[in-house]
């Protein structure tokens, strides 16, 4: 009997995780050294998509005290990257790091777990600055098990907002991410909306900043990576745009229907909230 993938990796959804990464990991905050290890785990809190690094106690250049931070519940749902890193969804401890006079609240989690018992779990965006390697890492650690792949396509892609053409191209680039609706970018050329530059950017940890644009009637419905990271350079200078509301044909036929998030199988699966 067959098993879909996907069936697989929700399966483990429910519980603490980790995975051992032979990569060296720096963590710095301006001059200050936190944290230099080659012996650090990829760590995922139940119910939480991307993992957080965790490093050997023995490899920090901080101090530790009990969490001058109140706890937060963990929300009864699938928890994304927009989910604070104090929303722990499994037992243990949280802690301050302190670094010379510099302290970062809340920065660290002990899980109380056997296997990660020498191990602190570290919060992403507690400090400026991460390298794998010698590379700058962005938005978040990323998961080994989770692919993007961006290729260059010779179909034609049109995209309309209630019958109304926003841009069609015949040689789009289409990326591929697990667990994510394909998602189209076309040339610039290819627009025909008149798009507004707006305020918001984001950050992805496999493409690099984004910066956003509005268009009549629709805010921050479009997006360019203008120097997107290494595997995913095609997308320079291209326009994608958020399209799971939007009517997309493909070499003339509507595409199919989205398949649900990975956040909405998950909390369908288990019972769990989400929004609609």
């Amino acid at each position: 009997m067959s098993t879909k993938v996907q069936d697989l990796i929700f399966g483990g959804f429910p519980l603490l995780r980790y995975e051992p990464t032979e990569m060296r990991v720096r963590v710095r905050d301006g001059e200050l050294l936190v944290a230099d290890t080659v012996r650090a785990m990829l760590v995922w809190e139940p119910r939480r998509i991307v993992p957080s690094y965790a490093v050997p106690v023995a490899d920090l250049r901080a101090g530790l005290t009990a969490s001058s931070l109140p706890s937060i519940p963990a929300p009864d749902r699938i928890l994304d990257p927009g989910t604070p890193f104090a929303a722990h969804s499994c037992p243990g401890e949280a802690v301050d790091l302190v670094v010379g006079r510099t302290r970062f609240a809340g920065a660290g989690f002990r899980p109380e777990d056997t296997e990660l018992a020498s191990y602190l779990v570290l919060d992403f965006r507690a400090f400026e600055e991460w390298y794998g390697e010698d590379d700058r890492l962005f938005a978040h650690p990323r998961d080994p098990y989770h692919r993007v792949d961006v290729r260059p396509s010779s179909r034609t892609v049109r995209i309309e907002a209630d019958g109304v053409l926003l841009a069609e191209s015949n040689h789009p680039v289409l990326v591929f991410e697990t667990s994510l609706p394909t998602r189209y970018y076309v040339p610039l050329d290819d627009v025909v909306a008149e798009l507004t530059p707006s305020e918001r950017t984001s950050e992805c940890a496999y493409k690099g900043r984004a910066s956003y644009f509005s268009t009549a009637g629709y805010r921050d419905l479009a997006w360019t990576y203008p120097a997107p990271l290494d595997g995913a350079t095609p997308l320079a200078g291209l326009v994608a745009f958020l399209d799971d509301k939007l009517d997309v044909f493909i070499d003339g036929e509507p595409r199919r229907a989205l398949s649900a998030p990975a956040a909405g199988l998950f909390n369908d699966r288990f019972g769990l909230k989400h929004d609609a």
